[in-house]
């Protein structure tokens, strides 16, 4: 039988690594799948229906060759939970398997996602966002900092960096990317833009390149300057008096109806104060 932890070598500490850290039982077991429930850490959401399809198709030509880990439930009882293999248990539901071989591991939830995050990455099977999710789950819940993603993946810091990024763009961009309708590299350079939603819309439309976002984005912020840097000289005026009189950097908006907005920027308590006691004065 193939060795069920044979992965690609090159990243990080590697699945079989992962694995020889905990304890396995001695043989290859069979459950029923009904006996067996999902990772409740698995990163991976969206399972690709023809590449499903292909390996229901396979399983039931072939039957399961690579055993599916999994671990005992730590709050269902008589239940096994998937640390590797769920699209393998997934496609074995669908080919109509009654039972499946496993690997019976123990393992508790640090470990559980580890595993879940080293089997997908190597294969190349989560999208950024779920990737992303998965190093941020590690981070949140686990103490994992960036520098121990990084070491723990085999990736570099940049890249752990950059797909942790990727989670602050708006939810509806967030959507796109899981969707595969735009990619890494076209989300990476919407990232930190107010009009993030509207250019990944663009880009799905005009069918753009990532060379070709970057350019488009490029020309966006020179307006955004050049749009900033023609303030109304009165305006202008009047921003320099009050800072002159305040000695606090003061900027003034005003639409063409004459509404608007005074900001005075305080750096510290005394600078607060400060503000308030000119109001007080005066008022």
């Amino acid at each position: 039988m193939m060795n069920p932890f044979k992965m690609k070598k090159g990243l990080g500490r590697g699945l079989s690594s992962l694995i020889g850290d905990s304890e396995i039982s001695k043989t290859t077991n069979k459950l029923s799948i009904s006996s067996i429930i999902k990772n409740k850490y698995q990163p991976r959401r969206l399972f690709d229906k023809n590449s499903l399809d292909e390996l229901t198709t396979s399983i039931k030509n072939r039957g399961i060759i690579q055993p599916i880990i999994v671990r005992k439930s730590d709050n269902i009882a008589d239940k096994y939970e998937i640390i590797a293999g769920e699209r393998r248990w997934l496609a074995a539901q669908n080919a109509g398997l009654h039972e499946v071989p496993v690997v019976i591991i123990q393992a508790d939830n640090l470990k559980s996602l580890e595993f879940a995050i080293v089997e997908n990455v190597q294969r190349s099977d989560l999208n950024p966002i779920e990737e992303a999710k998965g190093y941020k789950k590690l981070i949140d819940e686990f103490n994992y900092d960036q520098e121990k993603v990084s070491k723990f993946i085999g990736k570099s810091r940049a890249h752990v960096s950059n797909c942790l990024r990727l989670l602050s763009l708006p939810e509806e961009v967030i959507l796109l990317i899981e969707e595969n309708k735009i990619s890494q590299g076209h989300a990476k350079v919407l990232v930190g833009l107010d009009n993030a939603h509207f250019l990944a819309k663009k880009i799905i439309e005009k069918k753009l390149s990532v060379r070709q976002t970057e350019n488009l984005v490029k020309v966006f912020k020179t307006k955004k300057i050049l749009k900033s840097g023609t303030k109304d000289s009165n305006l202008a005026e009047l921003e320099n008096l009050l800072k002159d009189k305040t000695g606090l950097n003061v900027f003034i908006k005003n639409n063409k109806k004459n509404r608007g907005s005074i900001t005075f920027e305080h750096k510290d308590l005394d600078q607060l104060n400060r503000i308030i006691q000119i109001i007080k004065s005066n008022y």
